[in-house]
């Protein structure tokens, strides 16, 4: 289990050890934050405490034969309320918006800062095992430049709708440039790239295993279907079809979804993800890193395995080091562009409260020859 100092890589900022409370309250978030080694040991501690029973592994597989519910109840529950649209999407993964110049990257990175300002009061929501703040605080995030480069029902609904990928004619065919993001929620990935990429060749996938979750992408009033495809998708399901054919697409985005599935299904999915790649193509990923403070927050008896738990409402979530990511990428044939860990304090000014997260965010290309 890599501890957070052992990390190779980190977000290059100044590394900062915070013991002034007066000051340390003067901001909403501080970057790279340096852990010292008394809270990386009660760190290691309270993951030993909360990992130390096991649910039985009858509660296990229910809460795996019964994944598609728990999501689709989440999404009932919060529809489109719970994340934010995802705005640093474009200074985190450039490649989104390729003609997307610097100044701009920097423009919208201000207007977040100006938002979780006016809306303090909201940090600190990790109510049921989840934490938000992924999608709203990320507004002192530098710009980092990387390298160029099924449900039985409802899949043979979307196959009768679905043109046939033998001619070649299948959704986003005439498509220059198309991304797939896997586990698209609501739409908070989806949406600010249409509105942001203008370019015309552009053609978004997206598909999430809660059938709830794609209708509400459909029938968003952003929903254009000459720029994007929503459908239903189990990735645990290989034998599940894609619209589009192997080898097609420029970028598949992955962001906190590859931690809610279960761990020994994760590199069958990665390989078979990484399939859909043309050659230089990417995949791009930002999910919950080891120590987190939503997996501090567990309580015992909330682990089903090693680092891996389940929330008060039946989902699922992993905990990643950098090395365990790198081997999933690497073992699927895939090259390392960036692989790091984004480790920050948020502060809750109102509340006098500290939040410790940790993320992993990682680009691996697919090669453009064959690898001796």
């Amino acid at each position: 289990m890599a501890a957070p100092s052992e990390a190779r890589e980190r977000r290059p900022f100044g590394r900062r050890l915070l013991t002034d409370p007066a000051r340390l309250f003067q901001h909403n978030a501080w970057d790279n934050v340096e852990w010292s080694e008394e809270q990386e040991a009660s760190a290691r501690s309270k993951v030993e405490e909360n990992s130390s029973q096991l649910l039985p592994q009858h509660k296990q597989e229910e809460y795996e034969v019964n994944a598609k519910k728990y999501w689709d109840d989440f999404y009932k529950t919060h529809e489109n309320g719970f994340f934010k649209d995802r705005h640093w999407l474009f200074t985190e993964f450039p490649e989104l918006a390729p003609n997307r110049n610097s100044s701009q990257n920097r423009d919208s990175v201000h207007g977040f800062s100006n938002t979780e300002e006016s809306n303090n009061e909201g940090l600190g929501n990790c109510g049921n095992g989840y934490c938000s703040l992924e999608s709203r605080t990320e507004s002192q995030l530098n710009l980092i430049k990387s390298l160029p480069g099924g449900h039985t029902e409802e899949l043979a609904a979307q196959k009768d709708s679905e043109p046939s990928q033998s001619d070649g004619d299948y959704p986003g065919s005439a498509a220059s440039y198309r991304i797939l993001e896997v586990g698209c929620g609501a739409g908070n990935t989806v949406f600010p790239i249409l509105q942001t990429n203008n370019n015309p060749g552009l053609f978004i996938y997206c598909c999430d295993f809660s059938t709830t979750a794609v209708d509400l992408v459909q029938n968003n009033a952003e929903y254009d279907t000459s720029r994007c495809f929503a459908f239903v998708h189990d990735l645990c399901n290989d034998q599940s079809p894609f619209p589009m054919p192997e080898e097609s697409l420029d970028i598949v985005i992955l962001i906190f979804v590859l931690s809610a599935i279960l761990p020994e299904k994760m590199q069958c999915i990665v390989t078979r993800l990484s399939r859909l790649l043309k050659p230089g193509g990417m995949i791009l990923l930002r999910d919950y890193g080891r120590y987190d403070l939503a997996q501090l927050r567990f309580k015992k008896g909330q682990c089903l395995s090693d680092n891996f738990y389940v929330r008060g409402d039946g989902t699922r979530v992993y905990f990643f080091t950098q090395d365990e990511l790198d081997h999933l990428f690497t073992t699927a044939g895939l090259k390392k562009i960036q692989n790091l860990v984004d480790r920050r304090l948020q502060v809750n000014r109102g509340k006098q409260m500290t939040m410790y997260r940790v993320w992993i965010q990682c680009k691996y290309c697919k090669p453009t020859t064959l690898q001796p």
